[in-house]
């Protein structure tokens, strides 16, 4: 199981074995790096301290996470390190290929709910651990929120946050002292490497937190590695032996040396001494050792191949330079090929909101890659509704959103062609060629609405830059109206304000989506979404319930219709009226958010609600990618000021920033369907009794108030359905059912 877990992670686990067997690493006292930068490979510190067991039974983001990372962030400070992080970009064939690792995921969330199912929990934890490991989740975006607030440095890469973290480190005005990182950094010829801090604190009881000298120093110790010590452990080989070797071994960087894996050769896994043994033999050169393993299928006309193209992709990796140019790494000697081994090249002003954290890589690769891959969710891909969300539903969105960005840069993209493969059908073709696409530009262009008109009408309690501002603003006509603005001309002031750029973005969003019309009034809609969010709390992920509420009524998915077969975790007392019911309330209240403090989760799960999570998910991401692309063009059409510093403040303000977890779903679930136990679930005293009881299943969160939570939801996307009326198919069961609700609450 360690193996595997690990290989998601850009290590190579046959170097990590063979070094801490034979006791490579040094171990120092943390002092020595005070003062110090440190270059941290984000993916690799996310990975060691992300302990949360349950994060794939649940989806999102684990509860505790934001918390650990601050406080951990906080005892390297607080020991005199100074950090900067450096986080990938875009995908560049160095790491885990996302379709396998997702589908890896799913395989053991399978097998740690069927587990779970059967009343092995500790079991089933160990598996649902396993998995979260190859979840590739939105765990950066959490980092980056947390380095964000407070304020400490980071880079996004234009590629491998290794190669960027490389460059750094051997920069003659050196911009960090130090890496912190996997030990595939190897590879790239580094030849010092921090792979561990542990730090120990006692320092709160000796009240001396801002004390460098404090404990914290004291008892804290650092491991690293130098490459001198491999080399010399090794039998003193050369340097590029070494890096053949780490290479061979096998990592996010090149799959392993197949007869490595021949088991009637190497009965015990293979190790280091091994590879390195296999090269020296050729005399040192990988060419000579493929030709001696040529009627090895796997080996023949394939892996030499793989072999160069890896080591193109190492020596001339595309990095971003002290300057902000993006180049690639010694092109002096680079093959003309070089880009291939990389991807299509973007404008460099893309490369720039990357590197700030304004914009995530998702789209961007979309377009280098020339790909769309819809990759296998925790739950529930296997049922047809979630099919059709990814494969008809969304599409459109992903499309807009691809033309969005490629409509203000160079014409080369604009006949881009593009595919989209889908994870449960190897034979669809979904190509496009991006010059067929409409644009939604025009009909955008009309959203230029300065501050000294926003500052009107946005008060405390409705900031501009909110959705629920967005709508209600535009219930004055007389407002609405003034906001139907001309780009501004040459020599005019563009938008310069955050608010600005966010309220004039998510009124494209939304009338992108349906809900506002050209003269800027609300479409019939637009009126659902009023009515949720009149009724709606105004914290931000109650507003972006709301908004997801609507959208799922739109693609007729938020029903109490059976969509996962044989799926456990579903609602199973009472008569079948009341399981229907529970399961509409339940789905509505996995729009929401736990009240649940910063301590792991420990209540019941669900698959049949991760399951649905998945539907909620894959909408929530597509609003992001399209607000995203929004903003992206917004700035290359050149109608924001760039001369600015708040990008991540701009990415943080846009809406969907973070997707809860089903955790308020399965707890709803769990209480309606206990009340089913009692002779009468409407009396008082029952529905206090199995309150209590769900206290008790989750100890560190607020059931009664998650409760309330969950049927404010339930109220406000209600009063979206009576205003739909008979645009929504079904319309009357939910009236059946909130009157069922109203006595179990």
């Amino acid at each position: 199981g360690a193996v595997e877990t690990k290989a998601k992670l850009s290590a190579v686990v046959t170097f990590d074995v063979w070094a801490a067997d034979k006791g490579i690493a040094k171990s120092f006292d943390l002092k020595f790096l005070q003062d110090r930068i440190i270059g941290i490979d984000a993916a690799y510190y996310i990975h060691g301290l992300n302990k949360d067991p349950l994060l794939s039974a649940l989806g999102g983001s684990p509860l505790a996470f934001e918390s650990t990372l601050i406080n951990a962030v906080k005892h390297l400070q607080n020991a005199g390190l100074k950090l900067h992080f450096v986080f990938n970009g875009l995908d560049s064939g160095v790491g885990s290929d996302p379709v396998t690792s997702s589908a890896r995921a799913a395989q053991l969330d399978n097998a740690a709910f069927t587990l779970y199912e059967t009343e092995q929990a500790k079991e089933a934890r160990d598996v649902f651990k396993d998995s979260g490991h190859w979840y590739p989740s939105a765990l950066s975006e959490i980092l980056k929120k947390a380095l964000h607030e407070q304020g400490i440095p980071f880079t996004v890469a234009p590629y491998s946050a290794l190669a960027q973290l490389v460059y750094y480190e051997k920069h003659p005005s050196q911009f960090v002292d130090a890496v912190y990182g996997p030990s595939e950094l190897f590879c790239f010829g580094i030849d010092k490497l921090i792979t561990n801090f542990e730090i120990t604190d006692h320092s709160q009881d000796v009240g001396e937190k801002n004390n460098p000298e404090s404990s914290v120093l004291e008892l804290s110790k650092f491991q690293w590695i130098d490459r001198r010590d491999c080399l010399a452990a090794l039998g003193v080989i050369p340097v590029n032996v070494f890096i053949d070797a780490l290479m061979l071994a096998g990592s996010g960087l090149l799959p392993t040396f197949p007869p490595l894996e021949n088991e009637t050769v190497y009965r015990k896994p293979f190790t280091m001494r091994n590879v390195v043994d296999m090269i020296i033999s050729c005399g040192g050169s990988v060419a000579r050792l493929c030709a001696q393993y040529s009627t090895d299928p796997a080996v023949k006309g394939v892996y030499l191949d793989q072999y160069k193209r890896a080591l193109t992709r190492i020596r001339h990796h595309v990095i971003m330079t002290d300057e902000g140019e993006v180049e690639i790494l010694d092109k002096d000697h680079a093959p003309d090929d070089a880009h291939d081994c990389i991807g299509l090249r973007l404008p460099e002003e893309l490369y720039m909101y990357l590197s700030r954290g304004m914009l995530r890589p998702r789209i961007l690769n979309w377009l280098t890659t020339g790909k769309i891959s819809i990759t296998q969710p925790l739950s529930g891909g296997d049922g047809r509704p979630y099919q059709n969300l990814v494969r008809v539903q969304l599409d459109p969105l992903r499309r807009q959103a691809l033309s969005l960005l490629t409509e203000p840069i160079h014409r080369y993209y604009h006949s881009r062609d593009i595919t989209t493969s889908l994870w449960f059908d190897p034979t669809y073709e979904g190509k496009f060629n991006m010059r067929d696409l409409s644009s939604p530009r025009d009909l955008l262009s009309k959203w230029n609405v300065k501050n000294n008109l926003i500052a009107g009408y946005s008060t405390e309690d409705l900031p501009a830059g909110t959705l629920s501002f967005a709508i209600l603003s535009l219930e004055n006509p007389e407002f609405a109206a003034k906001t139907v603005t001309q780009k501004p001309k040459a020599g005019q002031e563009p938008l310069k304000h955050r608010d600005e750029i966010l309220a004039n973005a998510v009124w494209r969003l939304l009338q992108l989506r349906g809900y506002l019309n050209e003269q800027h009034q609300l479409t019939e809609w637009g009126k659902v979404l009023e009515a949720v969010w009149s009724a709606s709390g105004t914290r931000r992920e109650e507003e972006e319930a709301a908004l997801i509420a609507v959208e799922l009524m739109r693609f007729e998915l938020i029903n109490p219709d059976t969509m996962f077969l044989g799926y456990g975790g579903a609602p199973g007392k009472g008569s079948d009226i009341d399981k229907r019911n529970a399961m509409l309330v339940s789905r509505v209240a996995c729009l929401g958010k736990i009240r649940h403090s910063a301590k792991g989760y420990s209540g019941p799960l669900s698959r049949h609600m991760l399951a649905y999570h998945s539907i909620v998910s894959n909408v929530h991401a597509s609003l992001r990618d399209l607000v995203e692309m929004i903003v992206a063009a917004m700035f290359l059409e050149g109608l924001v000021d760039r001369d600015r510093n708040d990008w991540a403040d701009i990415s943080l303000g846009l809406p969907f920033y973070q997707e809860q977890s089903c955790a308020l779903g399965v707890l709803t679930m769990h209480y309606l369907d206990d009340l089913c136990s009692y002779p009468d679930p409407s009396s008082e005293r029952v529905r206090a009794e199995v309150k209590d009881k769900g206290q008790e299943w989750i100890m560190h969160g607020d059931f009664s108030g998650s409760l309330k939570d969950a049927f404010q939801i339930w109220d406000a996307v209600y009063q979206g359905v009576k205003v739909a009326g008979n645009k929504l198919k079904d319309g009357d069961i939910w009236d059946e059912v909130d009157t069922w609700l109203s006595r179990r609450r």
